[in-house]
């Protein structure tokens, strides 16, 4: 089937209604068998668990056409694994993981007219989540819940191309020490809205949170995981019990073991090595890395070595790399890529 008219390469990273969205019930101790429907809409009680105690976790991934004309998805496997995670943390049923990537896949399948072109660089994102559907006043996990996946063309994540940002470090918190800090629970993003509101108002891109036991090492953003490469090449990334286990970081690291021949490290990152660092950058599903040009703190400017004009060199070539697995000019590790047959 012949991709949509669309103007590809300036679609916002926002919601489009599209062909299917996938829908499963569960209900009585067991999940029905999920249907694809055309109807976006969800209808549940007033007093449904998702709305009185958030209980509620998502995740997100992409559909691409590759160099070679396929249609594929990368490492949903990883997806149902940390979805599973984030259920069991929130007293939530598991969908079975190869039911998962089957409704996945499905769900691509359904909509492949809205899977963007090759080069044009926007992608279908893929939008799995499950909420707490019935009614539940005393605080407590619900009886039923729904799992859905929708999905949404979504332009390039940079318009003309990778600039660098620049952030700042918080005082606030996105997480607590033993909390929900690793699991993709709709609660954490609530959270951080009011900072980044207030971020984007004092002209920062994002907030570096630091872990919250002590406000000394490094955690992540609000969104994305961050990356660090050192005066001698070397990639690091933060470590601690309160980030979410990034798919793109675990994949990064991974390209820059066995593809660049990098030194990785993934350590605590004290705030005080920042000024050390030559390369940073943010990396997530929408835009594999973002570049960190300057980062703020509390007024003191940390103006990073590689600017903000471009991306480093070793980050240009970890994420060159990803993206050419992604898209097809680059072998991928067995298991990868899931090709949409």
């Amino acid at each position: 089937m012949m991709a949509k008219d669309l103007d590809w390469a300036n679609l916002p990273f926002g919601y489009m209604e599209t062909t299917k969205s996938f829908v499963s019930n569960w209900k009585n101790g067991a999940w029905d068998e999920g249907t694809l429907t055309s109807d976006h809409t969800i209808t549940m009680s007033e007093c449904a668990g998702v709305l009185q105690y958030a209980q509620t976790c998502f995740e997100g991934l992409k559909a691409y056409t590759t160099a070679d004309g396929k249609i594929v998805t990368f490492r949903p496997d990883l997806n149902a694994d940390r979805m599973k995670d984030s259920c069991e943390r929130l007293e939530m049923p598991v969908f079975p993981k190869d039911r998962w990537i089957k409704a996945v896949i499905d769900t691509i399948k359904a909509n492949i007219e809205w899977v963007p072109p090759y080069g044009s660089g926007a992608t279908l994102y893929i939008r799995p989540y499950m909420f707490g559907s019935s009614a539940v006043i005393g605080v407590k996990p619900a009886d039923e819940y729904q799992f859905r996946i929708l999905v949404t063309p979504v332009g390039p994540y940079f318009k003309g191309g990778v600039k660098p940002i620049t952030v700042r470090i918080s005082d606030l918190d996105r997480a607590a020490p033993h909390g929900t800090g690793d699991i993709k629970a709709g609660l954490n993003y609530a959270m951080s809205l009011y900072n980044i509101v207030d971020a984007h108002k004092k002209g920062f891109a994002e907030n570096i949170y630091t872990d919250p036991a002590t406000h000394t090492y490094i955690e992540e953003t609000g969104g994305a995981n961050i990356l660090f490469v050192t005066k001698d090449g070397k990639l690091v990334t933060p470590k601690s019990n309160s980030i979410l286990p990034s798919i793109t970081r675990r994949s990064l690291i991974q390209v820059a073991k066995d593809y660049l021949g990098l030194t990785v490290e993934e350590r605590q990152v004290n705030k005080n090595e920042l000024k050390d660092f030559v390369e940073v950058g943010l990396c997530g599903t929408a835009a594999v890395i973002s570049p960190i040009g300057c980062i703020d703190d509390h007024g003191t400017k940390i103006n990073v070595p590689s600017g903000m004009d471009e991306i480093g060199p070793v980050l240009k070539k970890l994420r060159e790399t990803l993206t050419g697995i992604q898209m097809g000019s680059e072998k991928a590790p067995e298991g990868w890529i899931y090709e949409i047959k």
